[in-house]
């Protein structure tokens, strides 16, 4: 008779566990779904936000995380979207520098900076004398430069083997000096710049580009498009949807906490239905003292 009432008990039980675990496998997440959005794209389609148009680059769907081993797992790979934007910054500038005592190429020639002062509106491009090349191109002449008390000095042979001493500053010829003054246009690097400002520590160039920017997107986060800060959802692994609609996010986190609740609470009733069970009937057959 007792172990008839267990076991009676015992189905019992597992028929609720086995009802509870049958909701767990049926049972489906709330979706994420925003009426409305104020984009909905795919890969390529385009949006305006102010006076940028921005284009749906790439919308990429892979397998992360996963296979941690060992006895401690790690969990199953998990799908994780995201997306590009790209737009075009028609305002942009690529710049240069001259560096006050730095040496430029400038007219396929090497030209040394120079500025006047911190207050300077122009910079001097004084050019370069090779004077290895023309000592050696002089056959009259040493190919080193002496330095006597301070000063340098080109030495001369004469034909009667004695030696003549011709101030260097004399010997060489000025330096080409070119003078560029804020606000003119020139060439350089392949490309016409203009001179934006001079200062004490030298020249700044610049230049107007269009220079294409990228903007990444997670889902489920925002993302600042412009001006504007969207919430980026990705419903599948080809739609972005960007919506300002914050309240719908949280009430499907209200649904998701709900849902997770009743979930664990099932498999509670799973767990413990099915270890009574088990209790039950090892109860029931074990032998008797009397």
């Amino acid at each position: 008779m007792q172990r008839r009432a267990a076991a009676l008990y015992a189905v019992l039980l597992l028929v609720v566990g086995v009802s509870a675990f049958s909701l767990i496998t049926v049972a489906t997440p709330p979706e994420l779904a925003f009426d409305s959005p104020e984009h909905e794209l795919g890969e390529t389609e385009e949006f305006q936000v102010g006076d940028t148009t921005y284009t749906v680059d790439a919308i990429d769907a892979e397998m992360q995380g996963g296979g941690g081993g060992g006895h401690g797992g790690g969990g199953g790979p998990e799908l994780v979207r995201s997306g590009t934007l790209v737009y075009t910054n028609e305002s942009a500038l690529d710049t240069a520098t001259w560096g006050n005592g730095s040496d430029v190429t400038f007219r396929n020639e090497t030209y040394t900076v120079l500025v006047d002062g911190p207050n300077a509106t122009s910079v001097t491009l004084e050019g370069t004398i090779n004077r290895t090349a023309i000592l050696q191109n002089d056959t009259t002449v040493q190919n080193d430069v002496q330095t006597v008390d301070g000063t340098e000095y080109v030495v001369r042979e004469g034909a009667d083997g004695n030696r003549t001493l011709l101030p260097a500053a004399d010997y060489f010829p000025e330096p080409e000096r070119l003078t560029v003054e804020q606000g003119q246009a020139v060439q350089f690097d392949g490309n016409e710049y203009t001179v934006a400002a001079v200062g004490g520590d030298g020249a700044r160039l610049s230049r107007p580009i269009t220079e294409e920017i990228e903007v990444s997107v997670s889902n489920h986060a925002n993302v600042t498009v412009g001006d504007q800060t969207y919430f980026a959802h990705f419903p599948d692994n080809e739609t972005l949807v960007l919506t300002t609609n914050y309240e719908q996010y949280q009430a499907h986190q209200d649904r998701m906490d709900q849902f997770t609740e009743h979930e664990n609470g099932l498999w509670g009733v799973s767990i413990v239905t099915g270890i009574g069970a088990v209790f039950l009937i090892a109860l029931a057959y074990l032998p008797s003292r009397y």
